[in-house]
């Protein structure tokens, strides 16, 4: 019997990954480059979508002008990732973004029911190495929002980084975003 062949998986760029978005190689399919692997997104059950749109007004209605909240658009974080993340808020105006995706995002927030583990392992990781300062997870199974800040090195982590500080919050607490200057918004506000 002959030996298999050793599995190799294909690492992406993300210049390659945004090639073949642009001729439709994935349309309609739910996934996101993190790290060099494309990954299928979490299925969006009514909680998510609800958990989503939720966030979304509520950082519409807490942000000052000349800053926007896209919902599940891509960020080109660097050369390996292109994450969708559910909420970010990024300075400027939607056409600023015609030419070419965010490369950063003073919050992102991701909407987590059977992703959890993902979005606090991988995608944490991969946020803290990008620099991102305010991360946080409307966590739907404990109905808590967990607040990541402060991002360092960590050998030890999926992308060599991880957030020193997490805080979970839970209603009637407000939170406030870092390097914005936004109005509180009420943890009430995110959890459908």
């Amino acid at each position: 019997m002959k030996p298999a062949a050793p599995f190799t998986a294909k690492r992406w760029h993300r210049v390659e990954y945004e090639r073949l978005v642009d001729v439709g190689a994935f349309e309609g399919e739910p996934i996101e480059l993190i790290g060099g692997q494309l990954i299928v997104a979490e299925p969006k059950g009514s909680p998510h979508a609800a958990g989503v749109e939720m966030a979304g007004d509520a950082l519409r209605a807490a942000l000052p002008p000349g800053w926007i909240v896209r919902i599940q658009n891509p960020l080109s974080l660097d050369d390996e990732s292109a994450p969708e993340p559910d909420v970010a808020v990024v300075r400027g105006r939607h056409a600023d973004y015609r030419s070419a995706h965010p490369t950063r995002a003073p919050l992102i927030v991701e909407v987590a029911e059977s992703s959890l583990t993902f979005d606090r392992m991988q995608k944490g990781s991969l946020y803290a190495r990008a620099g991102i300062v305010d991360y946080w997870i409307v966590n739907l199974v404990d109905r808590v929002v967990e607040v990541y800040r402060d991002p360092g090195p960590d050998l030890t982590a999926p992308f060599g980084w991880r957030y020193a500080s997490v805080e979970r919050f839970c209603p009637p607490a407000a939170l406030t975003l870092l390097g914005v200057p936004a109005v509180p918004i009420p943890i009430a506000a995110l959890l459908p």
